[in-house]
């Protein structure tokens, strides 16, 4: 066991002094810890060995406020379950409260924090596990889910060199939502549209995001979002009703007129890529449209565009097609937050 220098500053700025410290350790860097509902399990199993962890929970960063532009700002340590709670989350943002509570269980959405909700990495069974060629853990060494058990891998977005999924479902929520990631750094500030925090694996699939060395997230700004209220869904088939990653997840938010057409669509799709999944061109194909099974199924192929499997995960891209026109549909009729248990027969199979 490697030794760990704790640190709990009580400010920002002390903060970044010990980030910006740690940015340029050869192996083994800073890393910030707030719930540590994913950084401890990942030390435990020797897949992350920071020299130095700096506890954020001191600084003022639990907030969740209105935003100037009559959004809403979310802390960065504030914990999941007072985000899918608060009275203006449930108000204003639904999809977002649904998707929350639809992740992992009451007591670990206690006390992970928004931050590090968005930092939190794939659950790939190879990445796991540190006996295994993984790219994401060790660069380089290849990838052990390709030709492996790749039932929980990507159908979108995926390479050569790895085929994990992110696993977030706050994450799918936010990128229906258009949220914008705020991070500080010794050398200021910097606002990141959510469509560009995750990567793609690409060739260097060990990072992420783009967040850079010596980064911290203060804050998750959710810009207005009255026009989808009456209309929103997030879906969730997964193996178990509780405590279980996605299979696939769909975030549908609809702004329906009274004729019934559509004027404006969002949709995000969870654990089928390296990142929450969008396609403008599925979004804009409902704009000007009745709301009807026909459209909603030209969004999901448009969405779905070049969806490759691995074999063992083939099954994903009918179930995501089927997620995304059921998901779609529940929307059309009012916003829901129920999640669903897969089961034996589902006919989204």
């Amino acid at each position: 066991m490697n030794p760990v220098t704790y640190v709990a500053p009580l400010d920002v700025n002390g903060a970044l002094t010990h980030l910006y410290a740690g940015a340029d350790a050869n192996a083994a860097p800073s890393k910030v810890i707030a719930g540590g509902t994913n950084l401890l399990d990942l030390m435990k199993e020797r897949v992350m060995g920071p020299q130095q962890l700096v506890d954020i929970n001191a600084l003022p960063l639990e907030q969740i406020a209105p935003a100037p532009d009559g959004g809403l700002r979310l802390g960065a340590i504030a914990r999941n379950a007072d985000t899918a709670y608060h009275p203006l989350v449930r108000a204003q943002y639904p999809v977002l409260t649904a998707a929350i509570l639809a992740g992992a269980s009451p007591q670990i959405r206690n006390m992970a924090s928004n931050g590090g909700n968005l930092l939190q990495r794939t659950r790939c069974h190879y990445f796991y596990d540190a006996t295994t060629a993984c790219n994401k853990r060790a660069p380089g060494s290849g990838c052990s889910a390709v030709g492996g058990l790749t039932r929980q891998h990507a159908i979108l977005g995926a390479s050569e060199h790895c085929i994990a999924t992110h696993p977030s479902d706050m994450c799918v929520a936010l990128a229906a939502l258009d949220a914008v990631v705020c991070v500080r750094s010794s050398a200021g500030e910097r606002r990141i549209p959510f469509a560009e925090f995750h990567r793609l694996p690409g060739e260097h699939p060990e990072q992420d995001t783009v967040l850079e060395a010596g980064e911290l997230i203060t804050h998750i700004d959710l810009p207005p979002a009255p026009q989808f209220v009456r209309h929103s869904a997030y879906l969730k088939f997964r193996d178990r009703a509780s405590y279980a990653f996605a299979l696939v997840s769909v975030a549908a938010m609809l702004d329906v007129g009274e004729d019934g057409m559509v004027r404006e669509a969002r949709i995000a799709v969870g654990s089928v890529a390296h990142k929450p999944w969008r396609v403008p061109a599925a979004e804009a194909v409902l704009v000007g449209r009745q709301v009807d099974e026909q459209a909603f199924a030209e969004a999901a192929d448009l969405l779905l565009a070049g969806a490759r499997g691995q074999g063992q995960n083939d099954f994903k891209i009918t179930m995501a097609r089927r997620a995304v026109i059921r998901a779609l549909t529940q929307a059309v009729e009012g916003t829901h937050d129920n999640t669903e248990e897969l089961t034996e027969g589902e006919d989204l199979l």
